[in-house]
């Protein structure tokens, strides 16, 4: 089962559904992902399973990004071992400051993107036309409730621009924050169907006029943090009435000087979530 968003065949409108393998079911009296994830985690499992609105054929609907509304979209950093390497390798002046996180009982946590910018699945993501080296960052989401349940879980690409943040870590934000920095999708994988998110394949493709020219595969096992203990930091000192996803980190970056580049297919999947592709433009203008 898949919680997605879709356009609707019957009115065009923007609709919640479930996707269960063979028709996709509108979820009667929900108009956004938002207004589910007011709802406690039985409340949202109830709805799913008595859904009972329109049904669609798959191929009829056009999914959009399962993040809308008042949902923001968060991330951690340096929560795998590899990504704390890669981290240091890129730094110029301050290594140190990705080996102490690493190990800190407080993880980095960071905004990534606001709902309206966040591309999806078959959409677009960017490279910055400032920057020399920019990659994906295939990462678990967890999609949180307004009571910061972990509800579902979906697949994010976090785009990084890897010669901002390696000039200083305060540069944090230009690298990470800008539109076609962040993808989502292709649906939300509710955390009752999900037996174990600690043990899921992580799979990175990367092709360039039709060949592969990056492929990695990691797992969830090698996670250095707890997903609820993740999901108990951002809700400390803030509230998310409509929900949040929060990505829990890179286990998967392609060495340097490896770049995406125009043209690019990014193929993301994860083990029980879903599979998440998008293609690369670079720059602005080119997302606008």
């Amino acid at each position: 089962m898949q919680i997605v968003r879709f356009t609707s065949p019957l009115t065009g409108a923007d609709a919640v559904g479930i996707d269960n393998g063979e028709q996709v079911v509108e979820l009667p009296g929900i108009t956004t992902v938002g207004q589910l994830l007011r709802h406690p985690s039985a409340g949202i499992r109830a709805l799913c399973e008595d859904a009972d609105g329109p049904r669609h054929a798959p191929a009829d609907v056009r999914l959009l990004p399962p993040v809308d509304g008042r949902m923001e979209v968060w991330a951690a950093g340096v929560t795998y071992r590899r990504s704390r390497e890669a981290r240091v390798v890129e730094s110029e002046r301050a290594a140190d400051v990705y080996e102490l996180v690493y190990d800190a009982e407080r993880p980095e946590l960071f905004f990534k993107s606001a709902a309206w910018k966040v591309s999806g699945h078959g959409g677009r993501i960017a490279a910055r036309d400032d920057s020399e080296i920019d990659v994906p960052e295939p990462e678990l989401g967890l999609v949180l409730n307004a009571a910061g349940e972990i509800a579902g879980y979906t697949v994010v690409d976090d785009v990084s621009s890897r010669t901002i943040e390696g000039v200083n870590p305060l540069y944090l934000p230009q690298a990470k924050i800008y539109l076609g920095a962040c993808a989502v999708g292709p649906g939300i994988r509710p955390a009752w169907e999900v037996a174990d998110p600690y043990a899921l394949d992580i799979t990175l493709t990367i092709a360039r006029g039709g060949e592969t020219v990056w492929d990695g595969k990691a797992n969830t096992s090698q996670l250095n943090r707890r997903l609820d203990d993740l999901a108990s930091y951002l809700f400390r000192a803030d509230v998310f009435p409509d929900g949040a996803v929060l990505a829990t980190g890179t286990c998967l970056v392609p060495d340097l000087p490896f770049t995406l580049q125009d043209g690019d297919t990014v193929t993301i999947t994860i083990s029980d979530v879903g599979t998440l592709t998008t293609s690369v433009v670079r720059g602005l203008d080119a997302m606008r």
